[in-house]
């Protein structure tokens, strides 16, 4: 079994969590990916770490690589790609804020003992690793208020599950609202493992997040939305093709903790709104879908899953484009 780890950053190479992670890495024999962007420093030197600057991107055999657009977080697609086509079964990414505990490189399995949740529609799952208030970013509004189920109610069970959420202490991963009216940090203290399966909806997000072969084409970034948006978006598509592949999606126990980035919380608020406003329909439209059952159509889903999101003027419809070099360049090298 090999893996690889994948950050996109623009941080340079004494950033002290860049270099722990190529530390790590190297320690284990892990390929450690870190992709640039437009205002990453021109060098870039970190033993155990393969930088990739956006013009050496740009010398990849894949049709995404000549049209991905430039300062944006989805140009992590060209890192999983990248590692896909070195050959992997495993992808692990995380953010260059996130500091990892040794059970972040422990091994893992797809199919897992867990609390199965299906046909309940939104389920907080933070509330399930902490008995204070908190909700996952991507998670509606409108949803807050609900009661959740409670874990004694549901199976226990061996769940496949090719893709797994960790959580991230101290700065977890919630929206403005929450960081404008709500104290941290906070770190999760419950043990719990769920898995949210058919007709169960939470987000998930791209920092602390592990794929295995089977569901590597729904790693797949969104560029023209919001950028709070396109790894939560992402959830929710790979979400929806899952069920019909007969799949769950894991939450487990946090194995970072995060020493978050400087930012403008009015700003990230902005860059929400989308979400705020269009996240629950969103997941309504995609949950009235079509699809095909089984992995042999995931390409197909993942089509009609973003033509929906176009249709519903959430993604840009230059989405189709990108999506489609993503899906040929995929079948090349999958």
């Amino acid at each position: 079994m090999s893996k690889s780890l994948i950050i996109t950053s623009i941080a340079n190479d004494k950033h002290p969590i860049l270099i722990q992670f190529a530390e790590e890495c190297k320690k284990r024999n892990l390929p450690f990916i870190v992709m640039g962007d437009t205002k990453s420093p021109a060098e870039f030197n970190l033993d155990g770490c393969d930088f990739w600057s956006v013009a050496r991107q740009q010398t990849l055999p894949f049709e995404l690589a000549k049209i991905a657009p430039t300062r944006h977080y989805s140009r992590k697609n060209l890192g999983y790609l990248l590692a896909i086509k070195n050959g992997v079964t495993e992808l692990v990414e995380t953010d260059d804020d996130n500091i990892p505990r040794e059970e972040f490189w422990s091994e893992k399995q797809s199919d897992v003992k867990s609390h199965v949740f299906e046909n309940t529609g939104w389920v907080n799952v933070y509330h399930y690793f902490t008995k204070s208030f908190i909700w996952p970013r991507g998670y509606p509004l409108e949803e807050l208020q609900k009661k959740q189920t409670e874990l004694s109610t549901l199976k226990n069970e061996i769940i496949h599950c090719p893709i797994q959420q960790g959580l991230a202490d101290e700065n977890p991963d919630v929206d403005a609202v929450y960081r404008l009216t709500y104290p941290l940090p906070l770190s999760f203290e419950l043990k719990n493992k769920i898995a949210l399966g058919k007709n169960a909806w939470s987000p998930f997000n791209s920092q602390n997040t592990h794929w295995f072969k089977e569901a590597f084409a729904l790693m797949y970034l969104p560029s023209y939305c919001s950028f709070r948006m396109t790894d939560i978006w992402r959830s929710y598509v790979a979400q929806r093709i899952a069920w019909e592949c007969g799949w769950s999606v894991l939450y487990h126990e946090s194995t970072v903790w995060q020493e978050r980035n400087e930012h403008n919380l009015m700003k990230d608020f902005e860059d929400e709104i989308p979400g705020y406003s269009n996240n629950l329909n969103i997941c309504k439209e995609l949950q009235a879908l079509v699809l095909k059952p089984g992995k042999e159509h995931i390409y197909e889903n993942l089509i009609v899953c973003y033509q929906k999101l176009i249709e519903i003027n959430v993604v840009g419809k230059e989405e189709i484009t990108l999506l489609n070099a993503w899906i040929a360049d995929l079948s090349k090298i999958a």
